[in-house]
Formats: C-alpha cells, structure tokens, sequence
C-alpha cells in the first residue's frame, strides 16, 4: 500500500489535485488530502482510500460547477472516504456522491452537504439476493448528511446499504429513497426535518431500522410501497407530517419496541394487501386515527398502546382483520376501536379506557370477537350495529356515562361471562332487529335499567344476575319476547321486571330478591312464569306491583340507543327550591351569578308579556364551556327545572347526548337520528355533550354537518318548545359554533365553568364520604388538600370526577389497612386516614 500526498500548492512529491494522484495510485492505495477546497471530480475507478490528513471537516470537495456530474463518483470495488465534506458545486439537482453498479463505497467521519448520494446496482437477478457478486455496497459510519435537495441518499437497484451512528438532517425532498430490490439497514440514525418522507421504498426493497430516532418528517416517517420490507426495532418517529408508519400495495411492515408521537395524520396507516405487525409499541397523540386500516390489509398487534388519538384509535373499513393481544388504548377524542364495512377486529386480554365515544363500535357487516377485555370509563362501551355475528367473552364494562352495551344491528350477538357494572344509563340494550344470547353475565350498580330489550327482539338469556341496579333490572318494551332461564334480579329501585303492553318473555327459575317489587306489567302483556320466586315465595304475576306508564316513560334505560333521559321535575316545584340546589353545589359562583341574572331577565320578560308589553330579544339556548368534570351536567339538568319553574318549558326534562346517538353511520341515517332524540326533548332541555364532535377539524364531508343543519331547523320549528345547550371544551365550542351561521345566531350566551380550587375538590370529596358514612380525619383532610393542590391539571384531570376517584380509591386501600385487624370499630370503619391516599399520587 502506497500513501499519495496532495495540497493545495503541491510540493514535491505531492499533487496539487485529487484526481490526478487517483490517477497514479494503485488498488488499495491511500491517498492523504491537506485541509482546503477542492472544486474538481473524482472518479475512483479502482479501490481507493481517501483520506483527510487533519481529520474530519477539513477537507471539502465540491465538484465541477455546470459539470451535471458528482463530485466523487465510486467504481472500485472497496473505495473509502473518510473524514470529507463532499457537497455539490451547484444546486442543479447533481449528486454530491455517485456510485456505480457493482462498485462498493465506506464513507467514514463524513459530511455530505447540498445534495445526496446516489448508489446504483445491477437490475438483474432475485431482487433480495444481495450477497452475490454485481451487488453495490454503501457503509455510512459516523457520518452526517444535509441540506440536501431530492433525498440524501437514493439507492436503486440491486443494492446493499448500511449507515449507522449517523444523522440525516434538513433534507428538501425525502431522506432515504429505495426503489428495485435495493436494501439499506440503519443502526443509531437520527434523521430530522425532511420535507418529504423519511424513507420510501419501493419495489421489493427492505428497510431496516434500529435503535434510530426520525424527528419531523414533512411526510410520512416511512412508506413502504409494492412487496416491500420494512423491520423497524426501537425506532421513534416523532412529529411526522403524516403517518408514521405508511405500507401500501403489499408491503410488509414490523415493528418492534417503537414510539410514534404526534404524527400529524394517523399515525400507522395500512392498506391494500399489506401487512403490519406490532409488539410493545407506543403510538400517542396522533393528528388522526392511531392505526387507520383499509382495503384487504391486515395487522397484528400485541402489547401495544394507544394513548390520545385526535380520531379513533383503530379504525377499520374494507375487508381488513386486525388482531390485537395485550393492547392498550387510553383517552382520544372518537372512538377506541372502529369497525366498518366488512372488517374483522379481534381482541384479546386488551383494555380500552376513556376514550371520547365509543369504546368498541362495529357497523355494516364488520365482525367482532372479544375475550378477556376490560372497558372503563368513556361514552358508551360497546355499540354493535352489525349485520354479522359477533361475540364478547368474559369482558368487562364499566364507569361509562351512556350505555355499557347495545345492540342495534341485524347480526348476530353471542355474550358469554360478561359484566357490566356502574354506568350512568342502562347496562345492556338489545335494540331493534338484534339477535343476542346472554350467557353467565353481571349488570350491576347502573343507573338506568339492567337489562333493556326493545320492540320486537327476542333474545336468549341464560344465567344472568342484574344486581343494585337504580331502575328495573328487566325491562321489555312493547312486544318484545325471548327466553329468560336461571337469572337473578337483586336489590333494584325499580320493580325487578317491567313487562309493557304485547311483549310475551318465557321467564323460567328467575330468581327476585330485594326489589322495589316484582314485575310492573302493562295491560296486554303475556308473560309466562314457570317455577319463578320472589324473596324465596313462588312467585304470583298477578300480584306483582305495577310501575306506572309515567315511571315507564321516564327511566333512561328505555331510551333509543346512547340517549339518556332524567325524570321529569315534580309538577309543583317552586323557583326557588330549584335556585337554592343550585346554590347548595360546590364551586360554580361565576355559574350560579350567570343563571341568576338570566332568571331576573326572564321574570321581567314573563313580566312585560303580562303587561301586554313586547318582550326583548331573549334566547334561552346556551354554550357550556369548560373542563370535564365542572358540573356542566348538573347545571344543565337545573336549567331545565328552573325553565319549567318559571313557566318557560313545559315538561324541564333533560335529554343528554353526544355525537353517537344524532350522527349515523352511512348516508340517509343522521338526519332521522337526529330528529328522533330532538323529539324525545320537547318540552324540555336537549344537552349535547361535546358538540364540538359534529364539526371535526379538515373534514368537509362528515355527517356531523347534516346533524348540525337538523338541529338548527328543529330549533327554530320547536324554538318556544326546546332548549338546547352544547357543552366542551372552551377552545372548541368557540369553533363549533362559528361552524354554522343557524349556530352562531342561535347560540349567543356562554358560560364558563371554571376548573374547581382545591378546597373545592375536598368538598366534593367530603360531600360523597358523606353520602356513604365515611369521614376524613384531620390529617387526612389536610393531606388531601395538599394533593389537589399540587396534582398537575393537564388532560388527564377531571375535576370533580378525580374527586369521586379518589373516594373510590382511598375506600378500597382503607379496607385493605382494616383487613389486617380482627375486629375494628365502628368509628375505624368509617374514617379514611392519610395513610389512606393511594401513593401513585
């Protein structure tokens, strides 16, 4: 091996220019650059190392302005450089690095700046046998390559590449470009700000990413086209301009171990005949859906997590299959999983926690199978509008503030072992036109009625215990049917069973204990008792106490899907009762001055009109604007009692939905919904839960349009017979309601309810302490306001129901602490300590 010398102003023994002692070097020869600019090319033909005799950045080669070729164009079989800045004399498009087919090239300490390296190979022979001979070889070592135009690197062909411990940094156009049967593995890479894609490849190109971070993308993080590959593992694609992870045609994406956040689309996008799989990823704050599928794709999914999807997490159309295993999904604005067309989403042992709507809502003919799954929190938990037969085994509902499940489509519905407990509507409602079997389940502690089956549906129940629930346990609407063996009815507030007129059950070995009464029965009714007890006693249908049809009409277990419906106020409530359980409320003082400065109005218009005088222009419909968690609910239920009090609504009910019970899910379908739950809010209040929902941010074409337009006609056909108000968060009720005109001229008041104080929140704490016999000692009172005080008030806090959470929490780790004493008093049993605040915390 021979060392060639060259320098700016040559010397003796040294050459003035690289490529003339390229051209007197012999294979595997050195040739050692002093530090300076070098405007020429250089063609190594043979295998060569170049060298920069200072180390790195010293040396720079430029090229041949106007030449419209490389600065250093590689032909050799081994050809090195290291510790050069090689950039392009012009921005004409050129390659600062060229390498020919066959040819093999290690950049080293490098910098390519102003343009990209460009490797060409062979297109003969198997796409993905690039260890044979013709193959180009590209290794990238410690290296960066930027502000380059195109791409920074672009391989096409039968090539082999590898960069590692490098960075691609401000690139105008994408980063790393594959097309043919090209393959490139990168280890430690930190890509940032391309204009375009991260990496592309097409073809039957393969991708391989490790342990490497990809930071604003203008495009997707990585789009795999055609039959190509791409293995991702410990990869973090951060702020991407669309997906993170795009596979098309019928590439192959895995990933394993990897973070994708904040892409500005979906963040995992899938479609045709693709494939994903993931295990252990994490994919937060997408700009859209978390995984968007589509077409004939499929992907495989285990311990993976969701977290905060602006859309639903997992949306899936087409005739796409999506199995997930282990999976998370946690918060997000729609939907946790989203099955349409002809879809088919598997689940096993996942959780979907608080999520905006729906947690799982499958539509058309999608196909559902669920086991071991737990639901918590959010609107509704499942929405079943298939036409084809789904199932949930030993799964999970609860907390949410609609319906736990229901079941509206022509399909089939199999439930076995479920459990359904604590929602704020009813637990389980076959609607109409469902087929369901209910095996071994649970319903317990609902607010509405345990089990709701509507007009027409004859469903098979086996084994079904409905326990503590605040309505009817069973409730058959008009001419439902079905089969009812071996269930159990405990402890509801409502008579256990209600039977309206035309239904027909079979109810064998139902067993009622402790309900306010057995079975409301309509006239009409034909029902059949075989061997049925109540409190042990046979039980006589005849005797059973009725419910009456005003009790009937209002329990929100009744109600078509995801409405909920409050019972009406007393006939006889007076004003003032109503102001004062307005101001017994906690917090709320901007609030509480608000309604009663619209109350003095709305006397002196009621007033004026007595005196034969014309009234002001007065709207009674108004905006709620704030934070979950702040009462808007509660407020809004009051309202309608106070409208009624004053003689301004002539019923003061509350009707309480959200974007799923007025927006359908194929055309021709929002409009009737809408009217529907506008109808059961006449002479009432109507409460539209985040409204904002209707108008989605980029979308032109959603159906939340039409149910706005249907809203705005009702209200100004209905406008002295409804109240509505629109309830979020502040930011996005100001654009909903400049989303339409009929809005903004309707809607012309707002209040704001503010985040509670931390006093405030102790309050709350104390006032549901109360309602269950507990109490907090002085230390724990003291402990607890220290804890609001310094608990942070981002996304996750929910105001008043963070109170409500945290009596549920320190209940259970105090009856932990009290299990470990033989017998403790009274006074034990009630008090909740300081050591009582869970440490999370």
């Amino acid at each position: 091996m021979t060392t060639r010398y060259v320098a700016p102003k040559g010397g003796r023994g040294t050459f003035r220019r690289i490529s003339d002692a390229v051209k007197a070097a012999s294979p595997g020869d050195v040739v050692l650059i002093a530090a300076g600019r070098y405007d020429e090319q250089v063609v190594l033909d043979r295998s060569l190392a170049l060298v920069s005799e200072q180390g790195r950045g010293s040396v720079e080669v430029v090229g041949v302005a106007g030449s419209g070729e490389p600065a250093i164009v590689a032909e050799g079989l081994e050809c090195a450089l290291r510790g050069l800045v090689v950039g392009a004399a012009d921005d004409s498009g050129t390659p600062a690095i060229g390498i020919a087919p066959g040819a093999g090239l290690l950049l080293e300490d490098c910098l390519v700046t102003g343009s990209r390296i460009h490797a060409r190979g062979n297109e003969g022979g198997p796409s993905q046998d690039l260890t044979g001979y013709g193959v180009t070889t590209v290794l990238v070592r410690r290296s960066a390559l930027s502000d380059g135009r195109l791409a920074a690197m672009h391989l096409s062909g039968r090539v082999r590449a590898r960069i590692e411990d490098s960075s691609i940094d401000k690139i105008d156009g994408i980063g790393v470009v594959l097309s043919g049967g090209a393959q490139i593995e990168a280890e430690r890479l930190r890509m940032t700000s391309t204009a375009g894609y991260g990496f592309r490849s097409r073809g039957g190109g393969k991708v391989t990413i490790t342990d490497s971070v990809l930071r604003k993308t203008g495009m997707a993080g990585v789009l795999l086209e055609d039959s190509s590959t791409g293995v991702l593992t410990e990869v973090s694609i951060d702020s991407s301009g669309a997906a993170g992870v795009h596979a098309t045609g019928s590439a192959h994406a895995e990933l394993t171990d990897c973070r994708i956040r904040t892409a500005k689309a979906s963040a995992l996008v899938v479609q045709d005949q693709a494939e994903l799989t993931a295990k252990g990823c994490t994919v937060s704050d997408s700009g859209a859906n978390g995984l968007l599928i589509s077409d004939a794709a499929e992907a495989t999914l285990s311990d993976t997590r969701f977290d905060r999807s602006a859309y639903s997490a997992l949306h899936l159309t087409g005739t796409t299959t999506v199995r997930l295993a282990d999976c998370l999904i946690r918060g997000g604005n729609e939907h946790g999983v989203h099955a349409t067309s002809a879809s088919r989403v598997e689940l096993e042992a996942c959780g979907i926690t608080d999520v905006g709507l729906t947690a799982l809502s499958v539509v058309d003919d999608a196909v559902l199978r669920a086991e071991d799954c737990r639901i918590t929190g959010g609107s509704v938990g499942v929405h079943l509008e298939s036409s084809s037969v789904t199932s949930l085994d030993a799964c999970s509902v609860t907390g949410t503030s609609g319906t736990g499940i229901e079941l509206s489509g022509a399909g089939m519905v199999r439930m076995d072992a479920i459990r359904v407990s604590r929602t704020k509507a009813a637990g389980i409602v076959v609607g109409s036109g469902a087929s369901a079997e209910v095996a071994g389940s649970t319903i317990e502690k609902c607010e509405g009625s345990g089990l709701v089956v509507w007009s027409g549906v004859a469903p098979t129940v086996t084994g079904l215990r409905v326990t503590g629930v605040a309505k009817n346990g069973i409730f058959l609407a008009e001419k439902a049917a079905g089969t009812y063996i071996d269930c159990d009815v405990v402890g509801t507030q409502y008579p256990a069973l209600h039977l309206s007129a035309g239904c027909s059950p079979v109810l064998r070995h139902v067993r009622i204990r402790d309900c306010a009464g057995a079975a409301g029965q309509d006239d009409g009714a034909n029902p059949v008792f075989e061997d049925c007890t109540i409190d042990g006693a046979p039980m006589a249908p005849a005797a059973a106490p009725a419910v009456s049809a005003a009790a009937a009409a209002n329990d929100p277990a009744v109600v078509p899907v995801s409405a909920l419906v409050e019972s009406a106020p007393p006939e006889d409530e007076l004003l003032e009762d109503v102001l004062a359980e307005l101001e017994e409320q906690v917090g709320l003082d901007r609030v509480k001055r608000d309604v009663q400065s619209m109350v003095k109005l709305m006397q002196t218009v009621r007033m004026r009109q007595e005196a034969g005088l014309p009234a002001p222009p007065l709207s009674r419909h108004l905006v709620f604007a704030g934070n979950p968690g702040t009462g808007k609910t509660t407020v809004a239920r009051l309202y309608g009692r106070v409208l009624k009090a004053l003689g301004l609504l002539r019923k003061g009910h509350l009707i309480e939905v959200d974007r799923t019970a007025l927006v359908g899910e194929y055309v021709g379908h929002t409009g009737p919904k809408t009217t529907a739950a506008i109808n059961q809010a006449l002479g009432g209040v109507l409460f539209i839960d985040e409204a904002y929902s209707l108008a989605p941010v980029g979308i032109g074409n959603d159906f939340g349009t039409e149910a706005i337009a249907t809203l705005v006609k009702m209200m100004e056909d209905h406008r002295e017979d409804l109240v509505v108000i629109v309830a979020g968060y502040v930011n996005d009720m100001g654009r909903f309601i400049g989303s339409n005109p009929g809005l903004s001229s309707r809607f012309t008041r707002t209040m704001l309810f503010d985040d509670y104080t931390s006093d405030e929140l102790v309050r709350i704490f104390e006032y549901h302490a109360g309602e269950h016999q507990y109490q907090l000692s002085g230390d724990a009172r003291a402990a607890l306001t220290h804890l609001f005080e310094v608990m942070p008030r981002d996304e996750g806090f929910g105001n008043g129901r963070t109170a409500r959470q945290m009596f549920q929490q320190m209940t259970e780790r105090q009856a932990h602490r009290l299990a470990e004493l033989t017998a403790p008093t009274a006074e034990q049993l009630s008090s909740l300590e300081a050591a009582d605040i869970p440490q999370s915390y």
